[in-house]
């Protein structure tokens, strides 16, 4: 099992409306593709983020898994347009758990 957890930096004053259009829109969609693991806002240190962690069997089944829910056209026209006018900026990382993790 490996988890992707995704950072994104959302635009000032959006970050009420980015969380509510991914649970109303981007989470039916997306959730066909991968399994939420956690969602998070940040409160302190670095403001107006998002943090969400996925997991997949392997790397493999994630590369799978992404390019299918970059075919969905409701991902590509109900999501991402109005998504992508309110982030700053994305990152992505992999995590491998080690032996003693409670998740793996």
């Amino acid at each position: 099992m490996i988890f992707e957890m995704r950072t994104y930096t959302i635009k000032i004053g959006q970050l009420n409306n980015y969380i509510k259009h991914f649970e109303n829109i981007g989470m039916p969609i997306i959730s066909k593709y991968a399994t939420l693991i956690g969602y998070w806002h940040t409160e302190f240190g670095e403001l107006n983020q998002v943090i969400h962690i996925w997991s997949y069997k392997d790397l493999n089944d994630r590369a799978i898994k992404r390019q299918e829910l970059y075919k969905d056209e409701s991902w590509l026209t109900k999501f991402i347009p109005n998504a992508m006018l309110m982030l700053e900026k994305q990152e992505s990382k992999i995590l491998n758990a080690v032996d003693f993790s409670p998740i793996k």
